[in-house]
């Protein structure tokens, strides 16, 4: 099979819909830009971002799909304002060929689209050419409901990220340990073993965090890897929709050394996660 050719077909457009945010009055949005300006000051150099790079793809989504490319435009647009080199691949034009190119060397690797991690109700083994992976288009301008899997085996084989590298999974079903809609929750075993599957592959790439928010934006890990000096650990447990009430670590068993945190909203509901050397600071991430 070439490298190039797509192991698995799917016509299901279902995924998560991350939630609105809610209006703010323009007091609160004063003091939103204040807090702002503050934050900017103690922010490094914008001369210390021009080395990194930033690859960020949107996999064909269904009806999805145009949400996920506005996300990642805000996302391409908040690292470009810090001065890194930003390259996005978007469905319908998300082939594995062109996004294969395109994220070698990154520094952070943003992808949005659908998740087919393990366990999952279709396989009783682990299949690494069709899981935890990316979901792209099978050939360029093939609209944004046919979906190609290229599992753990084409990132880990295929791909070679930047030293300290991050990756961020955003609205993919099953990588921080969610079902699919529809789908009954996982137990916190399932959903620990679909966590660590999924992370695998570009730990294995050269990543050394992956970082999985299902619903939330990522806005907030973008911001911390650029601006903060803080552990990966102190990011993920930055977001502002985290909960901490149901909080769970383990050592990683797909990458030994790693460890994993999770973020549970409730008992079944596994919507954020990371993987990978979590005392990493984000000063050792920029180059």
């Amino acid at each position: 099979m070439s490298a190039d050719a797509p192991v698995a077909l799917s016509t299901a457009a279902s995924q998560l819909t991350p939630p609105k945010a809610p209006r703010r009055g323009p007091l609160v949005a004063l003091l939103a830009a204040l807090l702002a300006v503050g934050s900017l000051a103690a922010a490094p150099a914008p001369v210390s971002a021009a080395g990194i790079k930033v690859a960020i793809v949107v996999g064909p989504a269904g009806s999805l799909t145009s949400s996920y490319i506005r996300d990642a435009r805000s996302y391409a647009g908040l690292a470009r304002s810090y001065g890194a080199t930003v390259v996005e691949v978007y469905s319908p034009n998300a082939t594995w060929s062109r996004v294969r190119s395109a994220i070698q060397g990154a520094n952070l690797l943003i992808y949005l689209g659908h998740g087919n991690g393990f366990p999952n109700p279709y396989n009783t083994t682990l299949t690494p050419l069709k899981v935890d992976g990316f979901g792209l288009n099978p050939s360029a301008d093939s609209g944004n409901t046919r979906t190609a899997y290229y599992g753990e085996s084409y990132v880990r084989t295929a791909v070679k990220l930047a030293p300290d590298a991050v990756v961020i999974l955003n609205h993919l079903c099953y990588s921080a340990g969610s079902s699919e809609p529809g789908r009954p929750d996982p137990t916190l075993t399932v959903a620990r073993q679909r966590v660590d599957n999924f992370a695998a592959g570009f730990l294995r790439a050269g990543a050394q965090t992956v970082f999985a928010e299902t619903l939330g934006s990522a806005s907030y890990i973008v911001r911390g890897l650029f601006t903060t000096d803080r552990t990966m650990l102190e990011i993920f447990w930055s977001a502002p929709n985290r909960t901490e009430t149901y909080k769970a670590s383990f050592a990683s068993v797909r990458t030994p050394g790693m460890s994993a945190v999770m973020d549970p909203r409730s008992p079944g509901s596994y919507y954020r996660s990371a993987v990978g050397n979590l005392s990493m600071t984000a000063s050792t991430w920029r180059p």
